[in-house]
């Protein structure tokens, strides 16, 4: 497992699938298949400080939780799970808390979020991933991408979770074509989640700026602009090729670690509606904090 600092391969149970399909066929290789009972959810995560803090984003969160039905298990794509060279999938039965952050005040340190895990969903996750090798792991845990939301979302922690990781060596199309063959998973009750920020450059947020619906730069409001136009058009094809939606990508997403989760969730909400914008606003002056629904 790597951080996005550290890539380093985790370890892993055993390989589940194996065989990559040529990425040229990424977005026509799956036929469509109906929009299943669970919703597919992307939530901008922000700071880790979310999970301990009230503001109008967590206000949101823990609303959008209570709306939603109970899902049978969780699915996390999280920007903070890289791998490289394969899709892994935990199949913990009790996934650790993973604190993969530090500076940050002792109460964070301390917080638990003893959700179990799905080894037998872990699996039938890990199977259907066929665009490239797809293997079981217990190296991991929940991650801040996962824990800090979960825990606004489903704050009894009574949903089995499991996350499937980010194979950093990959192109876009890789990561959208694996969304869409979780989809599948949507029909048994599963509910997905592309866990990321639109717009995320940690070198360039604003120190002390307040949470606001207006970024504090032109280059981070024109670029999560720009997404949201493509994302209400349901212009997928050009969600893949953010460089070139607008100049301002360079800036706002100088790497991709939390750009991804977002064509995660386009690949397992298959058909082309537009989803619901739960939540838009910046915090740290920069930071995309959009959060979407596909589906009801």
């Amino acid at each position: 497992m790597y951080s996005r600092r550290s890539l380093l391969l985790s370890g892993s149970l055993g390989a589940v699938m194996a065989g990559l399909t040529p990425l040229s066929d990424a977005l026509a290789r799956s036929a469509p298949v109906p929009a299943g009972n669970m919703p597919v959810l992307f939530i901008g995560h922000g700071s880790p400080m979310n999970a301990v803090s009230s503001n109008t984003f967590t206000h949101m969160l823990s609303s959008w939780g209570s709306k939603l039905a109970k899902p049978v298990a969780i699915l996390v794509v999280s920007a903070h799970w890289l791998t490289r060279g394969t899709t892994e999938v935990t199949a913990n039965d009790r996934p650790r808390t993973i604190h993969d952050f530090s500076g940050f005040p002792a109460a964070l340190q301390e917080m638990q979020y003893p959700a179990p895990g799905h080894p037998a969903m872990a699996a039938e996750a890990a199977a259907l991933v066929r665009t490239g090798r797809a293997q079981l792991t217990d190296q991991w845990g929940l991650d801040h991408g996962t824990w800090t939301v979960l825990h606004h979302l489903f704050p009894q922690a009574d949903v089995p979770v499991f996350q499937v990781s980010i194979d950093y060596d990959q192109p876009a199309a890789y990561h959208y074509a694996v969304g869409r063959e979780l989809a599948a998973l949507r029909d048994k009750g599963v509910l997905i989640i592309g866990s990321g920020n639109i717009v995320h450059n940690l070198r360039a947020t604003v120190r002390g700026a307040p949470e606001g619906l207006m970024a504090a730069r032109d280059w981070a409001q024109q670029f999560d602009d720009v997404v949201k136009k493509a994302l209400l058009a349901r212009d997928d094809q050009a969600l893949l090729n953010y460089q070139q939606l607008h100049a301002s990508a360079r800036m706002a997403v100088p790497t991709p670690d939390h750009y991804w989760p977002l064509l995660y969730a386009l690949g397992a909400a298959q058909g082309s509606a537009a989803p619901m914008q739960m939540y838009e606003g910046f915090q740290s002056g920069t930071l995309s904090m959009r959060c979407l629904q596909f589906g009801a």
